[in-house]
């Protein structure tokens, strides 16, 4: 089973108000997470990685860079990189009122969500991301993923006008994710829509009967360790995790969430030690003789894990 270690790299202001004068401290934070204990967002994200050996898939939200800057951007895609790690494309189209020249000819009002453009508004807004990660230093965008998981048909359609062939958007514990897609097409396995690979994030059913993304932040590392092996038990070929650059941050601050830093070491460690059974990968496109992998079960963990991941999450907030 593929073991899928993706990150969404992402930069946000305190608010719409008074962008320019948030973005300078708003960058350190998201980018650096400065702190007296070291440099807990990305920095930390990329030395764990690689003190295990480990290649994640790093989806970087580059729209920001049309307000603010490209070699704001180019920093991010050079610290990827330069630890030998994959940048891909991420897209929170929220900032599109906020950039001048407009990038589309629709501004007058704030859209959320990816799946509330038109296929012709999502085509030049990937198109325009794409470009803006290519000028930043990425090598090739291959992969995608739309902001909170909001993608819809026509995303994948401009994916395919923009020669993107895998996405990674859809995570079934979100209304908003594919949500015309849900007739019909899997969330629980990988499979091809209109000549696009698309790998679900993984979601699990935790000790008291939820459905639960594999969010790194958000389960206890027994969790990932139990529902790894009930996927692999139960014949699932590819198992996708998420994170983000902020993550390891307590909120509104930089300074580290212990509680978060040790799951994530504790899990990397784990897959570097279990890298012959549960393999740290990229993403690859399907082959196209084949529409979608069998569906399996969805996996589960025990009461215990879950009571220790409420445990944890009371510790650290009294902490």
């Amino acid at each position: 089973m593929n073991v899928h270690l993706t990150f969404d790299i992402e930069v946000w202001c305190s608010g719409w108000d008074q962008l320019d004068q948030s973005f300078p401290a708003s960058f350190e934070r998201y980018v650096y997470g400065k702190s007296a204990h070291g440099q807990y967002a990305l920095p930390k994200t990329l030395e764990i990685l690689n003190q295990n050996g480990l290649k994640g898939v790093f989806f970087v939200e580059p729209l920001f860079a049309a307000r603010f800057g490209i070699e704001y951007l180019s920093t991010i895609v050079a610290l990827i990189r330069g630890a030998g790690q994959d940048v891909q494309l991420h897209l929170h189209p929220e900032w599109t009122d906020e950039i001048s020249p407009p990038i589309i000819q629709d501004v007058s009002a704030k859209r959320q969500h990816l799946c509330y453009y038109t296929l012709q508004e999502q085509t030049e807004l990937i198109a325009f991301g794409k470009h803006l990660l290519e000028q930043a230093g990425c090598e090739k965008v291959t992969a995608f993923r739309a902001g909170s998981f909001a993608a819809n048909r026509n995303t994948l359609l401009a994916l395919g006008r923009n020669g993107i062939l895998i996405d990674s958007s859809l995570n079934s514990c979100y209304a908003i994710s594919g949500a015309d897609l849900r007739d019909g097409h899997s969330f629980e396995a990988p499979s091809c829509i209109d000549g696009v690979s698309m790998f679900p994030v993984t979601v699990f059913t935790d000790g008291t009967g939820r459905a639960r993304p594999a969010h790194i932040g958000a389960c206890s590392f027994g969790e990932m360790k139990e529902a790894l092996w009930s996927a692999k038990a139960l014949g699932h070929s590819d198992f996708v995790m998420v994170s983000h650059n902020f993550e390891m941050l307590k909120p509104d601050s930089s300074t580290p969430s212990w509680t978060v830093v040790r799951r994530f070491e504790q899990l990397c460690a784990y897959l570097a030690q279990e890298k012959f059974d549960l393999p740290v990968t990229g993403y690859r496109a399907l082959e196209t003789t084949t529409s979608r992998s069998p569906d399996h079960p969805r996996p589960f963990t025990k009461f215990g894990s879950t009571m220790r991941r409420h445990a944890e999450q009371l510790i650290s907030r009294i902490g």
